[in-house]
């Protein structure tokens, strides 16, 4: 057994310590997780972003237009002082501005166009049967929308269009914590298989 796995099965043992109780074991190894993650992420954005793609340009590819986005990165500086705060508000407004800019666009065509074209489907297959499936994603979304219609009173008709939404939102809600519940537990069995296997040698 090497040292990595050695390591690698105390800190899990230390993390899950925290099952019983909070313990000195439990806080020393979340501290050691979040000290070499931003040590890690720091290390990275050193080399990948600010050397290989604003300091080793600039500086030897002389691309001079890239004095801009370090001006403005070094503005952002500016924010720890009194008397420059003002300055790193136009990199956060060239920010903010230029990721709405190409964060609508692409929200707009994954989250509403492309939900839109999903239900608006023939609802009739080549071979001229009812399609089950696009029926039923029609009737969910007419369904869940009339739940959200909150100018009239949800009786009658529209009532009872709600209480369909309702149903499946409730199956939307289920499935998505279902979902979360499983990746977690995948992500604990394998935890368990790497400390029975790997690190206690109980299993083969």
């Amino acid at each position: 057994m090497d040292w990595s796995t050695i390591i690698a099965g105390l800190l899990t043992l230390a993390i899950l310590s925290f099952l019983y109780r909070d313990n000195p074991a439990y806080k020393m190894a979340e501290s050691l997780l979040i000290g070499v993650s931003i040590g890690y992420f720091l290390v990275i954005i050193w080399t990948k972003t600010i050397m290989d793609l604003l300091v080793d340009p600039l500086f030897y590819d002389a691309k001079w237009p890239l004095v801009i986005p370090m001006a403005l990165g070094i503005m952002m500086f500016g924010r720890f002082h009194k008397k420059t705060s003002s300055l790193s508000r136009i990199p956060i407004a060239v920010l903010i501005g230029s990721g709405a800019g190409v964060a609508i666009p692409a929200m707009l065509e994954a989250r509403i166009l492309k939900q839109v074209s999903a239900t608006v489907g023939p609802l009739l297959t080549d071979t001229g049967m009812p399609d089950i499936s696009v029926i039923v994603v029609l009737i969910g979304v007419l369904t869940t929308l009339s739940y959200f219609y909150f100018s009239h009173e949800h009786k009658g008709a529209l009532g009872v269009s709600a209480k369909v939404g309702t149903y499946f939102l409730m199956a939307f809600f289920g499935t998505t914590f279902g979902y979360t519940v499983m990746s977690r537990m995948s992500t604990f069995i394998g935890r368990m298989e790497f400390l029975l296997s790997d690190f206690l040698k109980l299993t083969q």
